[in-house]
C-alpha cells in the first residue's frame, strides 16, 4: 500500500513538471493570459498583444525614443540628452553614444553615454603635466626640480635659459615657475650707473657729516684748562697781587716805581 502511494506521488510530480515545461513560453516570447506572444524586435514596441488568432502587433519607436533589444515593452525608452561630446547619434534601436568634451573627463556613465563630466585639473605654476587626462581620467601633476621651470601647462619642465650663452646678462634669476630673464649688457650698465653715481655722492657727504658731528661733540665735552698767572698756581698768596698787576697799565706801574 505504501509502495503504491509512493509511485502515485512520483507520477503526479512528473506530470506537473511536464505540464510546466510545455506551458512555458520560448525565449523570444512573452506570456499574456496564458498565451505566448512573440516579442518585438529592437527599434519597436508592442502595440497589441497576440491572441489565439493573431500575432503580436509591433510598431516602430516614435521620435526621440529607442528600444535596443528584443522586448515586450509597450513604450520605447527616451533618448539620453547630454551636453557632452556626442560620438554617435541615437537611433530607434540604439541610445546616444557620447563622451566628455575636450579637457573634460567622465565621472558618471549610463550604458555607453557619459551623464556627468568635470574639467581636467590644472597644474599649478612650478608643476608640469606628468600624465595627460583622458575622457576617463584626470590630469596627473608633478613638481619641477633642479634648474627647470613650468607655468603649469607644460608636459615637461624646461631648462632655465643661460643668458651668458646668448651673449646677454642675467637680470632676474629663474625659478621653478618662470624662466631666467636676460638683458643686453648696455642696458644692465645703464641701470647700474645711476645707482653707482648716487652712492659715490652720498658716501663723502655722510663722511663729512659724521666728522663734523664728532668734532662738535668733542668741543662740548672738552674740560676748560686751569688758568695760571706767571707760573703762580691758583690759590697762592701771590695770586691777587699778580692779578692786580695784570689789570694795571704799564705806565701806572712805572709811575708808582718813580714815586716810591
Amino acid at each position: 500500500m505504501i509502495k503504491f502511494r509512493f509511485i502515485v506521488s512520483i507520477a503526479a510530480v512528473v506530470a506537473l513538471s511536464v505540464k510546466l515545461c510545455f506551458s512555458a513560453c520560448a525565449r523570444a516570447e512573452y506570456e499574456v493570459n496564458g498565451e505566448c506572444c512573440p516579442i518585438c524586435a529592437p527599434g519597436n514596441h508592442v502595440y497589441w498583444d497576440c491572441s489565439i488568432d493573431t500575432s503580436t502587433t509591433c510598431v516602430a519607436c516614435p521620435a526621440s525614443t529607442y528600444s535596443d533589444e528584443p522586448s515586450s515593452l509597450e513604450t520605447c525608452l527616451a533618448f539620453t540628452h547630454t551636453r557632452n561630446l556626442v560620438n554617435k547619434v541615437c537611433t530607434r534601436s540604439s541610445d546616444t553614444v557620447c563622451g566628455p568634451l575636450e579637457r573634460f573627463y567622465c565621472i558618471e556613465k549610463k550604458k555607453d553615454c557619459c551623464t556627468l563630466a568635470v574639467q581636467h585639473s590644472e597644474c599649478s605654476p612650478g608643476q608640469y603635466i606628468k600624465q595627460a587626462g583622458t575622457g576617463a581620467t584626470d590630469n596627473v601633476c608633478a613638481d619641477c626640480t633642479g634648474d627647470t621651470y613650468s607655468n603649469g601647462s607644460f608636459s615637461s619642465c624646461l631648462q632655465h635659459t643661460i643668458c651668458e650663452a646668448l651673449g646677454l646678462t642675467e637680470t632676474n634669476p629663474g625659478t621653478h615657475s618662470s624662466d631666467t630673464k636676460c638683458g643686453n649688457p648696455s642696458t644692465v650698465v645703464a641701470r647700474i650707473t645711476p645707482s653707482v653715481i648716487v652712492t659715490l655722492i652720498l658716501i663723502p657727504v655722510i663722511i663729512v657729516f659724521i666728522f663734523k658731528h664728532i668734532r662738535k661733540k668733542n668741543k662740548l665735552t672738552r674740560p676748560e684748562p686751569h688758568r695760571e698767572s706767571c707760573g703762580v698756581p691758583q690759590g697762592s698768596i701771590l695770586a691777587p697781587l699778580l692779578f692786580s698787576l695784570n689789570m694795571l697799565p704799564l705806565s701806572q706801574i712805572m709811575r708808582k716805581n718813580q714815586i716810591g
